[in-house]
């Protein structure tokens, strides 16, 4: 009688493949999330580095950056906000801090003195590390549209400036971290700087028509965010920002999914299929004609909520249930309540 063969026979393998497999299945999803929870903090370094160059930048010019070098509507369009991101150069705040993120090179690529679509050496294409977020990983992803960027392309990133616990227009009447062309100085920071939110994170879309983290332009959702609470009385007088609770479940919470949208100058979703979780709407198309509102929401891919940081140099993690007044007086500089943050922010 022959001696059995010493190797494993068929069935004995299809255990020891099924028992390998379900360690995989076990073992997946906690290599994915540590891999995720690498990915958050090297978002969140990004954050404090950006948050540390704004504070330079101010401490270099006595002021904070503004939203950007943008334009000053008329009397007559004041119904829309006196700042005008399509205006003027149209060249956002990401672009004058780059100095303190030791991207002088780059910076001097950019002449102030030309429009935005006017760069001869192209600097709006490049692509930073300091500005891409690896949890959406926005390089290699450009905006390019024939009537709004004639043509020109500009990278993606992933961070963006609260201007506003209202609208991105009136960024210069109630104005957030940032405001528009009417200067902010540390006097005007009357909450405390550690109870001022300034910066945030934003998503990406492989879409070139998208907007959305165009760093070099001072747009909705590109470089700038708002609120959307709108304020209690008249809006063209400015004055102490005071929360209309009407607002209330209309504001851009962190990755917001509606009822509000990012309202941006183009979007493909407008048959309301709203891809990637990122609803948008057209800027002055129905149903949002009547309100020709700029804001738009921080958004990640995080479980959860959003990396943020504030004017004294601290970060954290904003969370998506944050309460809307909460987020509100955060954003807001000047409300007179001075609001908590490390109770709200991880």
């Amino acid at each position: 009688m022959k001696d059995r063969s010493s190797g494993f026979t068929i069935v004995e393998l299809m255990v020891v493949i099924a028992v390998i497999g379900l360690l995989i299945a076990l073992l997946l999803p906690a290599v994915q999330e540590g891999r995720e929870s690498a990915r958050r903090l090297q978002c969140l370094s990004n954050t404090k580095q950006i948050t540390l160059a704004i504070l330079n930048y101010e401490a270099t010019n006595k002021r904070y950056p503004p939203a950007g070098m943008a334009g000053v509507r008329s009397a007559a369009t004041l119904q829309d906000g006196p700042f005008d991101p399509r205006g003027g150069k149209m060249i956002s705040w990401e672009v004058l801090i780059l100095p303190f993120l030791e991207e002088s090179p780059l910076y001097k690529q950019f002449d102030l003195e030309r429009n935005i679509l006017d760069q001869p050496q192209e600097p709006q294409e490049t692509a930073l590390a300091s500005y891409s977020c690896p949890s959406d990983d926005a390089r290699g992803r450009f905006f390019v549209e024939s009537s709004l960027t004639s043509g020109k392309r500009f990278a993606k990133g992933n961070y963006a400036a609260f201007v506003s616990p209202f609208h991105v227009d009136y960024c210069d009447l109630f104005p957030g971290g940032l405001a528009g062309n009417r200067p902010l100085y540390r006097r005007h920071i009357t909450d405390g700087t550690s109870k001022t939110m300034v910066i945030s994170e934003v998503r990406t879309r492989d879409d070139q028509t998208d907007q959305r983290g165009a760093w070099a332009l001072p747009w909705t959702g590109s470089s700038l965010l708002a609120f959307d609470i709108h304020v209690v009385g008249t809006v063209t007088g400015g004055g102490a920002y005071q929360p209309d609770a009407r607002s209330l479940g209309l504001s851009q919470m962190p990755n917001n999914q509606g009822i509000n949208v990012d309202m941006i100058y183009r979007c493909s979703d407008v048959a309301g299929a709203q891809l990637d979780r990122m609803p948008c709407a057209e800027f002055g198309v129905p149903p949002f004609d009547h309100n020709h509102f700029l804001s738009a929401a921080p958004r990640s891919l995080h479980r959860g909520g959003v990396n943020a940081g504030f004017l004294d140099g601290h970060c954290g993690f904003l969370l998506d249930t944050i309460d809307e007044y909460s987020m509100a007086f955060l954003i807001c500089p000047n409300d007179g309540r001075t609001i908590d943050a490390a109770s709200l922010v991880r």
